[in-house]
């Protein structure tokens, strides 16, 4: 049973992780560059700007509901494999998120990289 909860929760944080990191992108795209921004409109119109977008917003919820998650998964498993295998899973959903939701280019060299990390992961989860 032990190992449903530690999984399901490394599943949650990968799930809520990869969330909010694509939210908080499609946020930071939406807002365009900062650096611009501040520039021409300086600090406080910036920072009205960027946390009055609503999707950043939720894209931090969900970074919230991540790190609660990992606090569970650390409560039920060793951090020797809840750490790498949040973060080496996070990084390929990241990938495939990245490709359908923000119609990134993922090229050939990434897609190298996922399938090796996620082979680390098999060997750790063993």
């Amino acid at each position: 049973m032990n190992w449903q909860y530690t999984w399901g929760s490394i599943l949650a944080v990968v799930a809520a992780s990869t969330a909010g990191d694509v939210l908080t992108s499609l946020a930071m795209k939406q807002t365009g560059d900062v650096g611009k921004l501040y520039r021409y409109n300086g600090l406080r119109a910036t920072i009205k700007v960027v946390l009055g977008n609503f999707t950043l917003w939720i894209g931090v919820g969900f970074m919230a509901i991540a790190f609660f998650s990992l606090l569970f998964a650390l409560s039920w498993a060793d951090l020797s494999l809840v750490a790498p295998a949040s973060a080496s899973l996070t990084f390929i959903a990241n990938a495939i998120a990245g490709r359908i939701f923000l119609r990134e280019r993922v090229d050939r060299r990434r897609w190298v990289a996922a399938i090796l990390v996620a082979s680390g992961v098999t060997l750790v989860a063993r």
